[in-house]
Formats: structure tokens, C-alpha cells, sequence
């Protein structure tokens, strides 16, 4: 019989496109598009294909394929054609692993994650800001249009974010966005195996991987879980009707994140928030459906081992059915253990949020485990980007905030395994909120000395300020210097004006110091109640002691620090990490209002 040779007709796509050898997960399913393909019969008799799955499109064939007895290298899959009898052959290649793979060790509090929007940040490719497969060109001139940001321009950059001491980075997502308007946004995205053109290509995302880890840093992939763009080629000729979730006319999402633990949650409420479109552009993802949940499984830990990836940050989490979700973590946890996946939950109780951590007792309320590591710690967000206006407070306002929300902290598994920030790219930026080089001060060291893995959002080092009022835009403006002709450019000291060099150099001083912190990145907290709008808590392990000292206050305070031997440790000295300056523990200690001391107690 003859044989048509591999990567012709009729087989259109294969995904996952290859795939590993001495995987802890010893089998995959292959998708398999082309026209009418589902007539072919595939040949079970080897034992590789132990499974074959057909659905009600004909232009679909689902192989479940046995690795466990594999090595790296190629397999040979057969088909019949009952047709005209021919055979066709389809090899299918399996790659060796990286050494160590599964062993890699994910973002924890020991570092400080940078967020871009790669669109926004720097071109370093002007010839791939428009592609022939991709409708959108660039116009950097509309703020909602594409203004050609590039992994290039990430990759030429690193030196600049590792001397300002970011250890890790999470840039918004990255796959193909084929929408015709606001593609640079990319969380409609239209191919799960392949990065958008307009940044570069899969090798060079694997090259940012690796230049990151040259430098001892980690990158961390915006991953999408519950809707897709409505032009991804899977919905445009779908398997079958139950990929994602219609109804017949638009339901869009009531986006009630706290239902899952509202004890009094009608059904249909339930429905309207898990079922329901995020966006008239994006599709609701149904992982219910056995396929959609493998598929979902498989692009994870291709992305993982494919690019060396350190963590997911795992966008609008609470959309996504509940129990899949749940599978989705456990399956790359069971092949990645010391992987770190944070999920978004945008919800303002930290009872909500909890309910979303690993082991929680309040999950465990309802029968329910997320299985996910992290969350975010949006009502941390919520007082900080108030409190430090909230000047000379005595009550439940300014410092106390904070103070409170920490002590919520009891209802979390794991407080440190919390992501912690002020801003991101859905948020007012900080230096429009407080517009004062002596308020982002205070916040970055609140956020920077707190529990948990500090987040920081591009172009606040050099007090870039941005409304989301006036609209997305203005929160996702363009890093100055990061396009050719630039009239100024920030990555630079010398490009930097006075305003934005105090601004870096204040970030970049305390950046580099976290990084040789022990007591901030796994230490014990003790905190005291603010007194004057000035608080004071320490964070302390075996072999460091550190007291910070916020002062919110208008006027100066002179603190007795009697009150605060319990965290002192009969230490008599400290000293500033800011000014250097050593000072006497045994005497009281003057704050100037509206300051911040970080003291390493000696």
C-alpha cells in the first residue's frame, strides 16, 4: 500500500506539536484537524494508541498515546483510509528532557516580580510590528492600538532590570492575539502554541527564558484558562458544541467571584458567573468538558518544559469551572512540585481570597480544595492605595488598614505564598495616586518589608503615572526610551530627568537590598497597633532583625521604644538601610512626619 509522508495532508494541525520523553505524565492525547480526518482509522495493534476519541465534527480525531514505554525520539502512528485503502503515516517526535527539569523551583517571597505589558515596554524589532497572518498593524500613535513592544526589547533590557534588582518577571500574556482592535492586550488569545508575531517567535521566548536564568532570574507566564479570543481557530471549526459554554444570545459573566462561598448562592447565579463571557470578544472556556480539560493540561506543561518557565500567573481564576481548575493545578503540580501558580481572584475580603489558597479551611467548608499555591492580595492593594492619603489618622483609616489586613492572615494556609502590590496593569498606577516621591516611598517599603512576593508594575521606578479613568491607555503607556527616536530614554541614568533619577535610585537601593533579606523573605512578623499613624513591625529569623518604621503622620513623632522591646530583643542599635546612619536603640527614636526607616538591628 502507499505511504504519505509525514507533515502532508490530510493532518492540518498536530497539537501538542512534539513532545518529552521520561515525563511524569506517561501519556498524552494528540489533537489531529483536517478535513474529514475522522474517517481514518488509526492502528491500535502496537499499543501506543490506546485510545481514540471522535466527536460530532468530522474534521477531529483524538489519540490517546502511551508514552510510558518511550524514549526520546520518534513514533510512528498509522491510519487506514477506508476509502482507498491507503496507509498514512504520521511521525511524531519526542524530545529529551532538560536536566533537572522537574526539579526547577518557582517565584517565592525571596523575589521582586516585575510586570510588563511587552507592547508598551520596549521595541527592540521594529520589522515585527505587523505580520502578514495578523490583522492589527501597529499605531503607536491610537493609546488602545499596538505600538510594536517586543520580547527583543525585554531580552535588550534585562541588564536594566537586574540592576535595578527585579528577580522575576511576569509579563501580560504573550500568545497569538488575532483580534482586529486592542490586540496588544492579549488575553483573547487565538493560538495557545504559538507567540504572537508582532513580539517574535517561540525561540525567542525561550531565549528571554534563558537570558533570565543567566542572571539568575525568573520568568513567569500570564496564562488564560477561562476564554479565548473568538477568533481562535479551535472556535472558528469547533470539536464540538460543548467547548465553550453558549447559550443561544450573549451571557455575560455577573463576575460575582464571591459566589463560590456565599452559602446562600442561587444556581443560576452560580451559573451567570462560572458560564458566563468575561467579554463579547473573548469565549467562555468550558473545562468541564473531559477534551477541554486535557487540552488546557497538556499547552500548560508544554509552555513549562518548551520555554524552562518558573510560574503562572493564571488570569480571572474564579471564572473557571471549579473541580477542573482544581485537576489543572494537580496535574502540573505532580510534575513540577516546587512550581508556583498565582491565580487572580480580583475580590476585596481576605475571607474571599483565602477560600482560593491550597488547603484552606474555608474551602474545606464546602468540600472544595483549589489546589492552587498563591493568590493575590487584593485587599492589600485596597489599603495601601488609600492609606497613605489618609494622613494623621487615628481609627480605622491610614496605617491602620494595613496594620488590619494583616492580621487577617490567620484565614490563609500560606501568608508568604500571597502575591502582594500596589498596582498592575488593570489599576491606577501609583504615582497618580500619590503624586509625592515621599508617599511612594513609604508604600514601596511597606510592600517591599511586608509577608509575601512583592510586585511591582513597569515604569513606577521612574514615576510614570497613568488614570484608569481616562482609560486603559493611560495606565499602559510607553516606557521612555524603549522606541528608536525617543527624545529621552529612562533606561539610562544619564537619559533620566532629576524626578524620575530620585525615583529609581530610591527603588533601586531598596530592590537590592531585599535580595540578601532573610528576615523578609521567610521571617516570623511582629507588629504593633499604630499609634499616631505610625506603625511599627518587625520581621526577624535566626540570623537578621529588621524594624520597620512608618510614619503616616504630618508631624514628626518621637517614639519610646519601651513599647517596643518584644521586637527589639534588648538590641541597643539599628541601622537605616537608606541613609546608613546607625542609631542609638537605647534612646527614644525621632521619625520626621511622613517618613519611613527600615533598620537592621544590630
Amino acid at each position: 500500500m502507499p505511504v504519505i509522508a509525514q507533515n502532508t495532508a490530510p493532518f492540518e494541525r498536530i497539537e501538542p506539536p512534539f513532545w518529552w520523553a521520561d515525563m511524569q505524565r506517561d501519556s498524552i492525547q494528540l489533537l489531529l484537524y483536517g478535513k474529514g480526518i475522522s474517517n481514518l482509522e488509526p492502528d491500535t495493534s502496537s499499543g501506543i494508541i490506546h485510545g481514540v476519541s471522535r466527536t460530532e465534527n468530522p474534521n477531529y480525531l483524538f489519540l490517546d498515546i502511551d508514552l510510558s514505554q518511550q524514549k526520546a525520539g520518534s513514533i510512528t502512528l498509522q491510519f487506514q483510509d477506508p476509502q482507498d485503502q491507503k496507509t498514512i503515516e504520521l511521525s511524531y517526535e519526542l524530545l529529551e528532557r532538560r536536566k533537572g527539569s522537574a526539579e526547577r523551583k518557582g517565584f517565592d517571597a525571596s523575589d521582586v516580580i516585575y510586570l510588563i505589558m511587552p507592547d508598551r515596554f520596549a521595541n527592540g524589532n521594529p520589522e515585527n510590528d505587523a505580520h502578514p497572518e495578523t490583522i492589527e498593524g501597529p499605531n503607536r500613535a491610537d493609546k488602545d492600538g499596538r505600538h510594536g513592544g517586543d520580547l527583543q526589547g525585554v531580552i535588550d533590557h534585562l541588564d536594566y532590570l537586574e540592576d535595578l534588582g527585579v528577580t522575576a518577571l511576569w509579563s501580560t500574556p504573550l500568545c497569538e492575539d488575532n483580534l482586529p482592535t486592542v490586540s496588544y492586550h492579549t488575553y483573547a488569545q487565538t493560538n495557545l502554541y504559538r507567540i504572537d508575531p508582532r513580539f517574535g517567535t517561540n525561540a525567542d521566548y525561550k531565549r528571554l527564558a534563558a537570558a533570565m536564568h543567566e542572571r539568575d532570574m525568573k520568568l513567569i507566564m500570564d496564562y488564560v484558562t477561562n476564554h479565548w479570543g473568538t477568533n481562535h481557530w479551535l472556535l472558528k471549526d469547533p470539536p464540538n458544541q460543548t467547548w465553550i459554554h453558549q447559550h443561544g444570545k450573549m451571557l455575560w459573566s455577573n463576575h460575582r467571584k464571591e459566589i463560590f462561598s456565599d452559602p446562600y448562592a442561587s444556581k443560576s447565579d452560580y451559573k451567570g458567573m462560572v458560564e458566563g463571557w468575561f467579554d463579547v470578544t473573548m469565549a467562555d472556556v468550558n473545562q468541564d468538558d473531559p477534551l477541554v480539560l486535557t487540552y488546557l493540561i497538556q499547552n500548560a506543561l508544554w509552555w513549562i518544559e518548551y520555554a524552562d518557565l518558573d510560574g503562572f500567573r493564571v488570569d480571572t481564576y474564579p471564572y473557571n469551572d471549579l473541580k477542573p481548575m482544581a485537576q489543572w493545578v494537580q496535574a502540573i503540580m505532580d510534575e513540577y512540585p516546587n512550581f508556583n501558580v498565582v491565580g487572580e481572584g480580583w475580590m476585596h475580603n481576605s475571607l474571599h481570597l483565602a477560600y482560593w489558597q491550597k488547603d484552606s479551611a474555608l474551602g474545606a467548608l464546602n468540600g472544595f480544595n483549589s489546589n492552587l499555591p498563591a493568590v493575590m492580595d487584593f485587599t492589600l492593594t485596597d489599603a495601601l492605595m488609600v492609606a497613605f492619603s489618609e494622613n494623621n489618622s487615628y481609627w480605622e483609616s491610614g496605617l491602620t488598614r494595613i496594620y488590619k489586613n494583616l492580621q487577617n492572615d490567620f484565614l490563609y494556609p500560606d501568608p508568604n505564598n500571597i502575591l502582594i502590590f500596589a498596582e498592575n496593569h488593570d489599576t491606577n498606577r501609583i504615582n497618580d495616586t500619590y503624586p509625592d516621591l515621599k508617599d511612594y516611598k513609604r508604600l514601596m517599603t511597606v510592600l517591599m518589608t511586608h509577608r509575601g512576593i512583592p510586585q511591582i508594575y513597569y515604569g513606577s521606578e521612574i514615576g510614570m503615572a497613568g488614570k484608569k479613568q481616562v482609560g486603559d491607555g493611560d495606565i499602559r503607556r510607553d516606557f521612555p526610551g524603549g522606541w528608536p527616536g525617543d527624545p529621552k530614554n529612562a533606561f539610562t541614568q544619564k537619559g533620566r530627568n532629576a524626578t524620575q533619577e530620585a525615583y529609581h535610585s530610591f527603588t533601586k537601593k531598596l530592590l537590592n537590598w531585599r535580595k540578601s533579606a532573610p528576615a523578609i523573605h521567610s521571617g516570623k512578623t511582629l507588629h504593633f497597633v499604630p499609634e499616631n499613624d505610625v506603625y511599627v513591625y518587625f520581621r526577624t529569623t535566626e540570623s537578621q532583625r529588621v524594624m520597620v518604621v512608618i510614619n503616616n503622620d504630618l508631624k514628626d513623632h518621637r517614639l519610646d521604644l519601651n513599647r517596643f522591646q518584644e521586637g527589639l530583643n534588648s538590641i541597643t542599635q539599628g541601622v537605616d538601610v537608606f541613609t546608613e546612619k546607625t542609631f542609638d536603640l537605647t534612646q527614644a527614636l525621632e521619625v520626621p512626619a511622613e517618613s519611613a526607616y527600615i533598620l537592621e538591628l544590630e
